[in-house]
């Protein structure tokens, strides 16, 4: 599996997903601002690998002094406003700074940004196998996922993307089918990319085909990763999942969240209390950088907010939680 991106010589490597997938290029990165920059613009994404992405834009402002490590958390967590993994790493880290002192700041925030890392890549394999365990053995069975929720989005196996790598280490899966996921395509250029890479079976639907392969009995369930969770278990995730979710209660297809502990926010009651991202109309004005629509308004927000009553169950590294 490729991951997202490599830390080494006090450089942050990201890999460009915005050029995915005719081209793999590396950005290096050697300031909090240039992080901040790489996870604003989307060269990295997913909430849990711009949490880490993060963690080590702290790393790179820590020669400094602990004042510039935290002004460069606020423009860090500044630079994406739905997913929590971001503030929450960015609030760890800080806490681990202030804790180590002047004398060994970068060797302690390296420290910090490598445990967040492992834990992920740790989180991602529960999760993978603790979901797989929900379909039963002795049968395949075709998944439905949105956005990407894959290594590229995690530095892990990945959420809902590791479930479907697990079904099909165990011979549970018979395809994995992608909304393409507009208007960045991330399910089109990345989760295609990542499923492709690794020779399991699927197939790429544009957003508006969902709920027509469910009526036609081709959906066993439909399972993504999520932004931010609220108390209540209502979850945020890229805009798309809450009409999938609506589909999927209608025919009677199961409809499964994959996300660490990291991603639930215990300051939020419910998700009408999460912010919601607002990108450029020029994502949804052009495609692929030429023009397809004319000079209109537009509204692009990046994420939707699932209702938990419509959630058969979250998937976490601790444990399944199923909304009561």
């Amino acid at each position: 599996m490729i991951r997202p991106f490599s830390y080494h010589d006090r450089t942050l490597f990201i890999l460009d997903q915005r050029l995915l997938p005719l081209e793999e290029k590396w950005l290096p990165c050697t300031s909090a601002e240039e992080v901040a920059r790489a996870i604003r613009t989307l060269a990295v994404r997913g909430a849990p690998a711009i949490g880490i992405a993060a963690a080590y834009g702290l790393v790179l402002a820590a020669p400094m002094g602990i004042a510039q490590v935290e002004a460069a958390a606020r423009i860090l967590t500044l630079a994406r406003p739905t997913a929590v993994n971001l503030s929450w790493a960015v609030r760890r880290c800080l806490a681990a700074a202030r804790f180590a002192g002047e004398g060994n700041l970068q060797e302690r925030l390296r420290e910090e940004a490598d445990a967040i890392w492992a834990e992920e890549v740790r989180a991602n394999e529960s999760m993978a196998t603790l979901g797989a365990g929900l379909f039963d053995p002795g049968r395949t069975y075709s998944i439905l996922t949105h956005c990407n929720a894959g290594s590229l989005a995690t530095g892990g196996m990945g959420t809902a993307v590791g479930v479907i790598r697990r079904l099909h280490e165990q011979g549970k899966l018979s395809r994995a089918y992608m909304d393409e996921t507009r208007p960045l395509l991330q399910g089109a250029r990345i989760t295609a990319y990542e499923l492709n890479a690794d020779g399991i079976p699927c197939t790429l639907i544009t957003d508006s085909m969902a709920g027509w392969l469910m009526k036609l009995g081709r959906i066993d369930a439909v399972i993504v990763g999520a932004d931010r969770i609220a108390c209540n278990l209502d979850a945020a995730n890229k805009v798309g999942s809450y009409s999938l979710a609506v589909l999927a209660h209608a025919h009677g297809v199961p409809f499964f969240i994959v996300a660490p502990r990291s991603t639930f926010d215990p300051d939020i009651s419910t998700g009408e209390e999460i912010p919601i991202e607002e990108r450029s109309p020029e994502e949804v004005l052009t495609f692929q950088g030429s023009r397809s629509a004319p000079q209109v308004d537009v509204f692009n927000p990046a994420f939707d907010v699932v209702p938990h009553r419509l959630i058969t169950a979250l998937i976490t590294e601790d444990g399944i939680l199923r909304p009561g």
